[in-house]
């Protein structure tokens, strides 16, 4: 029963993303300028609790600018403020989370938290430092856990804050400005679907080149010591 459960509520969040401009006019219809304080919520939760990184974000941002501009009822200049304070926010309570913790959340094992995407946020820590907080606004899952192991990791929270200020500030913006001037083309509102399928894509691409790349060296370390 439970197996079904989750199931349904699985393929309902599929559906919800995939088409979520048609949820989110519903929204609308339905609450209002309301849909402002909704949009607040998916976007601070996504980014601020470690459990919640399969909530939209990307395609959220885009096909909130869509809206904007196709019913009038939101402003975008509002949206960007609100939803940035809102991702602002979100890592904020993330990275503090993951600070309580401490290190020790990498030897936990719990069904809320998947240790592997841990694990490599926090080795793309160590490639990258503190600009991860940056390219991981741009990357699913990552967007999420990149916070949360600053924090566990004891990042220097002066540092995190500003790299939290301009990621959050760069992701928000840009995906609501892009939303709002093309995502009412023609082409773009009769192809929604196949464009959110290309955002999600193009979003996790960065991390299946590190994927990649790691791979390849781990292999190229290998066979020289043979």
């Amino acid at each position: 029963m439970d197996n079904r459960l989750y199931g349904s509520a699985f393929m309902e969040l599929i559906d919800f993303i995939l088409h979520i401009d048609q949820h989110l006019y519903e929204f609308i219809v339905n609450y209002g300028a309301w849909i402002y304080a909704i949009l607040f919520l998916i976007v601070f939760v996504e980014t601020g609790l470690v459990v919640m990184p399969f909530l939209p974000g990307d395609s959220l941002l885009f096909a909130a600018g869509a809206l904007a501009a196709s019913t009038g009822v939101m402003d975008p200049w509002v949206l960007i403020i609100l939803l940035f304070i809102a991702a602002v926010l979100g890592d904020t309570l993330n990275y503090h989370i993951g600070k309580y913790i401490g290190p020790r959340v990498f030897e936990l094992n719990s069904r809320f938290i998947n240790k592997q995407h841990l694990v490599k946020t926090q080795q793309f820590f160590e490639r990258h430092g503190g600009k991860t907080i940056i390219f991981a606004r741009f990357i699913p899952f990552a967007r999420t856990f990149a916070p949360f192991v600053a924090g566990a990791s004891s990042m220097n929270y002066k540092y995190f804050i500003s790299y939290n200020v301009v990621g959050g500030l760069c992701w928000v913006s840009s995906f609501i400005i892009l939303g709002y001037w093309f995502g009412n083309m023609p082409i773009v509102k009769d192809n929604f679907t196949y464009l959110i399928f290309g955002i999600i894509i193009f979003s996790i691409l960065p991390a299946v080149f590190e994927f990649v790349r790691h791979k390849f060296l781990k292999n190229k370390n290998t066979s020289s010591t043979h």
